[in-house]
Order: structure tokens, then sequence, then C-alpha cells
């Protein structure tokens, strides 16, 4: 188990630094603020304050080590939040198909804006700022 949570951990550390490294980011999400002066690109700099950043936010009772139950909330957050976004999506699927046969038509599926309703998370009929910032945290998609 301990493995496992020390793999989970470097995962997570390489992701953000891969990722970091891999596109120009500007705009809105994650990446936007890993590109500290907001030129485009993300600087080995840029992209060794953010893993510090990350490591403070896995660093939960601020003792300077990654414990592997600090790793468990990690973990459980990311499960949880796969679990949301798995009944959301059940739920919308079920609103798609609106003669109940287990089945979802191009007329069913065009006449209904599945995710946009997911995305207008208050319901507003309009997608705002925040609600795309939301839904690129759930999606894991940055910038």
């Amino acid at each position: 188990m301990k493995t496992a949570s020390v793999a989970f951990a470097t995962m997570v550390l390489a992701a953000a630094t891969i990722t970091a490294a891999a596109q120009p980011f500007q705009g809105l999400g994650p990446m936007g603020r890993i590109d500290a002066n907001q030129d485009g690109q993300i600087t080995k700099e840029e992209a060794a304050a953010a893993r510090a950043r990350l490591f403070t936010r896995l660093d939960k009772n601020g003792d300077g080590l990654v414990e592997e139950a600090e790793i468990d909330v990690a973990r459980q957050a990311i499960i949880d939040r796969a679990t949301m976004m798995e009944a959301r999506l059940s739920l919308q699927w079920q609103r798609l198909d609106k003669d109940g046969d287990g089945k979802v038509s191009a007329a069913e599926f065009q006449s209904h804006a599945m995710f946009f309703d997911l995305a207008d998370r208050n319901g507003d009929g309009t997608v705002g700022k925040d609600e795309i910032e939301l839904l690129r945290g759930l999606f894991g998609r940055d910038g």
C-alpha cells in the first residue's frame, strides 16, 4: 500500500511537470496559473514553483512531508469528483433518452444540449467564467 501511495504521489508530481512543459498556456485554468508571467510558455522555474505549490497542497499538516494519509485524502477527492461526474452524466443521458428505450436517436441527441446543461451549473441558461473553470477542473482540462 505504501509503495502504491508513493507511486501515486510521484505520478501526480510528474504529471504536473510534464503537463506544464507540454504546451503554451494562456487564459483560464490551472496551467494559466503555472505560466506566472502569462507569456504562453512554462519555464523550468515556473514548473518548479508549480511543483512546490502542489507539494504544499498535498502536505495537509504542513510538516514538510507527504504522508500516505495525505495521499489518501487526495485520492478520495479524485474518486469523489469522478463519482459526481458519473452521476451527472448518467442523469443527462437519461434526459436525452426521451422515449426511454435505452437508446438515443440523433433527433433526441440534437434536441438537448447535454454538455451545455452540464456546464450551466446554476441553471440560468448561460455559462459563465466560473462555470467554465469548474468544468475544466472536473474534467482535468487546463487552459
